[in-house]
C-alpha cells in the first residue's frame, strides 16, 4: 500500500523560501510521474508542479513558474518542492500525489502560510 507523507511547510514572510518534501512508501513511486498540488481555502485543489518518473521533464503552473522547482530522488523515494520568492497568494495546504491523481494516495498535506 502506498503512503505519501508531506513535510516542510510553515510560516514564512513574503519573499522567503521553503523546501517541501514528500516521502513515499511502496515501489510504485519509482515509476510514477509525481505532482505537487495545493489547495487554498475556498479554492479547488490545483496542480502546481509535475515531474516525470525519471526526473528529466518538469512542468509548472504559470503562477509559480520561475519561483518553484520540483525534483525527486528515486533512491530515497522522495519528491521535493523548492519554493522561492513566496507570495501571500501561495498560502495553501500542499500535497503530493501521482499525476494523474490516485485518489487513495492523498495524505494530510503540509500547510504553507506566507504572511508578514
Amino acid at each position: 500500500q502506498v503512503q505519501l507523507v508531506e513535510s516542510g511547510g510553515g510560516l514564512v514572510q513574503p519573499g522567503g523560501s521553503l523546501r517541501l518534501s514528500c516521502a513515499a512508501s511502496g515501489s510504485i513511486f519509482r515509476i510514477a510521474p509525481m505532482g505537487w498540488y495545493r489547495q487554498a481555502p475556498g479554492n479547488q485543489r490545483e496542480l502546481v508542479a509535475y515531474i516525470t518518473s525519471s526526473g528529466v521533464t518538469t512542468k509548472y503552473a504559470g503562477s509559480v513558474k520561475g519561483r518553484f522547482t520540483i525534483s525527486r530522488d528515486n533512491a530515497k523515494n522522495t519528491v521535493y518542492l523548492q519554493m522561492n520568492s513566496l507570495k501571500p497568494e501561495d498560502t495553501a495546504v500542499y500535497y503530493c500525489n501521482t499525476d494523474p491523481v490516485t485518489t487513495s494516495y492523498w495524505g494530510q498535506g503540509t500547510q504553507v502560510t506566507v504572511s508578514s
